[in-house]
């Protein structure tokens, strides 16, 4: 019998949700685990899931999934993230479209990220529509940084149902990205001449509150919309205060 679906997940010490990711993919022909030099249990679990593992280092998204795709032979892929799973409602209707085979280059799905204490509705986070069910053939791969996109080169559908992801292990890991990304975001500012300092900070960042909270409906996740509006706040405010951050002989930290 001929393949069709191969599941796909790029992992780096992913054991926290992998199983749960794996197991709501386990309708694909075959399973597919690109792991990046992981040090925890990630490569035992997936190979436990009946996954085919394959370790290569990591040199960013655009890279490993050319990698990946050198190794895959079906017409169809369904690819999620080490820290998303798909909802009963989505796996369904995948199956389903799978099975009809329609002349498409594949199907958007809608993401449904956790926060704080609830799925995410609102804030700019819902829907947040990927394609994540493709033919490699008729798709293009674009990245910028660590984040990547797939862009179809064709008709396209939107399928029911959520991908469900838990982003963070924690607020501390909330925190811990928000300050990474900030010290990208400043050294992009200066790379590109912008100015930061006090007065321009507090401007953006309050701009990026009101733009999360009240413009894209923040207040209507309740508690957690306004944490995450409050960190927006925070990240770009950080942002804008380190492009002119100097040490006490005058030097750009």
């Amino acid at each position: 019998m001929t393949k069709k679906t191969t599941g796909l997940i790029l992992t780096y010490n992913g054991e926290r949700l992998l199983e749960k990711c794996l197991r709501s993919l386990d309708f694909c022909d075959e399973l597919l685990v690109v792991d990046s030099q992981s040090t925890d249990r990630t490569r035992e679990i997936a190979e436990a899931c009946g996954a085919r593992v394959i370790v290569n280092p990591w040199d960013g998204p655009l890279k490993q999934f050319r990698f990946a795709f050198s190794h895959i032979t079906t017409p169809w892929i369904v690819s999620l993230d080490q820290d998303e799973w798909l909802s009963p409602e989505l796996r369904a209707d995948v199956m389903a479209a799978l099975e009809k085979d329609e002349p498409l280059a594949g199907y958007w799905v809608s993401r449904s990220s956790w926060y704080h204490d609830r799925f995410m509705k609102h804030s700019g986070w819902y829907p947040d529509r990927l394609l994540r069910v493709f033919r490699p053939d008729r798709m293009e791969l674009s990245a910028n940084g660590p984040h990547y996109r797939f862009t179809p080169k064709g008709e396209t559908r939107l399928l029911s149902g959520d991908i469900l992801h838990l982003p963070y292990v924690s607020f501390h890991d909330h925190m811990a990205r928000i300050n990474r990304y900030a010290q990208v975001g400043a050294e992009d500012l200066r790379r590109k001449g912008r100015k930061g300092g006090l007065l321009r900070a507090l401007l953006h960042a309050s701009a990026r509150f009101v733009k999360t909270y009240l413009l894209k409906l923040g207040l209507l996740d309740g508690k957690a919309g306004f944490i995450n509006a409050l960190v927006s706040f925070i990240y770009v405010f950080q942002k804008y205060i380190r492009v002119e951050e100097k040490t006490p002989w005058g030097e750009e930290r």
